[in-house]
């Protein structure tokens, strides 16, 4: 009989979330719009601790992909992304037939290096091609070095997106993430650290841009008393049953962020004897990670052992881990996509795995993946 499965990073339900969708069902409000929805928008307001607006949507990739538009993104232009990240970072885009830049990462952080970021916008207005606009992401929680990112980004006049999917509960200099770029992304994916199954919500920074944000994920109808449209629209818009469960999610993200920084914590005392073995921590007290995923690197050399025999080990446990992400110009679908930097991406994706870090990880099943990291050094 084999050994229940430890999963990478699954859902973990707070208790009150069935009570914000029996009122949905109560009182029929099974639609994208209703109480849920404002409801849930204003307790991410309140929890963003910023004059920000919060539009929900029906994924973090809805939201990246409005931001561009609101930013002017169209067919022809170029949109500076980080490489070392998710699809959805770069995909939308692509949706708009604009054209992805890639940006190396730097090692402390793995997040956008600004020397690679203010290189490839040097390059590219030299060709005139000046980008439109720039994605960056916290990635695994990790804040991003973005007072250097803002002070390049500034200089050049480009506007910000960032990409904080994973790194809700993040702060930087005391400042959550998502607040601190011209339009923030957040996920509620079934993964995340607080997840509606699935959803995602547009960070901005004025009441004007989030009434457009929503005009523009409910179809864009005009004022009319028939269905008129100007603009091309998106079925984006959060429903009110998923929202109803992100309301109860609400109630429980500072235990979430709390257990998952314990499993960080968990890895760290694991491996503070481990030669070759490296785990990605806060550079200094500037970040604060909510360390929705704890990575290593191993050096295979020092460790005796690499990242792809770690995997297995854990596979042949039913323990769950991944590579890091595989940087995306190394992607064959972005193979003509300009890259700038060195190869840490590439070094990170090569050497390093990412743990399991859900929070619902019991005493037991720190036990069994204890066992696995000690056995692989014997």
């Amino acid at each position: 009989m084999s050994k229940p499965k430890i999963w990478l990073s699954s859902p973990h339900m707070g208790g009150n979330e069935l009570n914000y969708i029996h009122q949905a069902f109560d009182e029929n409000w099974v639609a994208p719009l209703g109480p849920n929805v404002s409801g849930f928008e204003q307790d991410l307001e309140k929890y963003l601790n910023a004059d920000v607006h919060v539009a929900a949507l029906s994924a973090g990739t809805a939201a990246l992909h409005l931001a561009l538009i609101m930013l002017g993104v169209s067919h022809g232009d170029e949109v500076i992304c980080q490489s070392f990240t998710f699809s959805a970072s770069a995909n939308p885009i692509t949706y708009l037939g604009a054209r992805p830049v890639f940006v190396d990462s730097e090692a402390e952080t793995w997040n956008m290096c600004p020397q690679a970021l203010e290189e490839a916008i040097k390059d590219r207005v030299s060709k005139g091609k000046k980008p439109k606009a720039i994605t960056v992401v916290h990635l695994y929680g990790m804040p991003a070095k973005m007072d250097e990112i803002l002070e390049v980004a500034a200089r050049y006049e480009v506007p910000v997106v960032e990409d904080a999917a994973e790194a809700l509960g993040s702060t930087y200099k005391g400042r959550r993430c998502g607040t601190l770029g011209d339009f923030g992304i957040l996920s509620f994916n079934g993964n995340k650290i607080i997840t509606t199954s699935g959803g995602g919500a547009l960070v901005c920074k004025t009441a004007e841009q989030k009434q457009r944000a929503v005009f523009l994920a409910t179809q864009a109808r005009d004022e009319a008393p028939h269905y008129q449209h100007s603009s091309i629209g998106f079925n984006y818009r959060m429903s009110n049953i998923v929202a109803g469960i992100g309301r109860g999610q609400m109630e429980v993200l500072d235990l979430r962020v709390e257990q998952r920084r314990a499993n960080h914590a968990f890895y760290k005392e694991i491996f503070k004897d481990m030669s070759g073995v490296a785990l990605l921590e806060e550079p200094s007290a500037d970040f604060f990670s909510n360390h929705w995923l704890s990575a290593v690197t191993i050096d295979a050399e020092r460790a005796g052992f690499d990242r792809e025999q770690l995997r297995l080990r854990f596979l042949e446990e039913n323990i769950e881990s991944r590579p890091l992400w595989k940087p995306m110009h190394l992607q064959p679908v972005f193979a003509d996509s300009p890259y700038y930097g060195g190869n840490v991406a590439e070094s990170l994706f090569d050497s390093g795995l990412c743990l399991p870090s859900g929070s619902s990880l019991t005493d037991e099943d720190r036990s069994r993946i204890a066992e696995v990291l000690t056995a692989v050094t014997a």
